[in-house]
């Protein structure tokens, strides 16, 4: 499809969708695309692997779930805000992120008091349920 064009799709006698192709995004750091559509008038937006990038996709870190120093992302999304720095002392249900999924967000607290060793993510990543966001030493 090019910019602006529509197709429509019949998917059973009687029933239609009209899709429109808007616009793709600049790649983004995991090696995905944003495809920007509108489905029967409704805006809407898929990320997709681009497969012409090659082996530029980042892959996460998996945060150990035996291991009382991690800290990973509950669910797939996209961090908003880390609220600690390397070297900090954190006391307990303190926050240490934030994450964005379908426009609501979830705050991550510490289980218990600790010193901030690593902070493996940014605001804006995107990260998938139980990748490492923050290590403790």
């Amino acid at each position: 499809l090019t910019k602006g064009e529509e197709v429509n799709i019949e998917i059973e006698p009687g029933k239609q969708l009209v899709v429109k192709f808007l616009t793709v995004s600049d790649p983004h750091e995991d090696g995905k695309r944003t495809v920007f559509f509108e489905l029967n008038g409704q805006p809407r937006e898929v990320n997709v692997v681009d497969r012409s990038l090659g082996a530029v996709a980042v892959t996460r870190i998996k945060a150990d779930p035996a291991n009382p120093k991690h800290v990973a992302a509950p669910m797939p999304g996209s961090v908003v805000a880390i609220t600690v720095e390397v070297g900090d002392d954190v006391a307990p249900k303190q926050k240490l992120a934030t994450l964005e999924a379908m426009k609501m967000e979830s705050n991550i607290y510490a289980d218990k008091a600790g010193k901030v060793a690593e902070v493996v993510v940014k605001p804006g990543t995107q990260v998938d349920g139980g990748d490492l966001l923050i290590r403790f030493e």
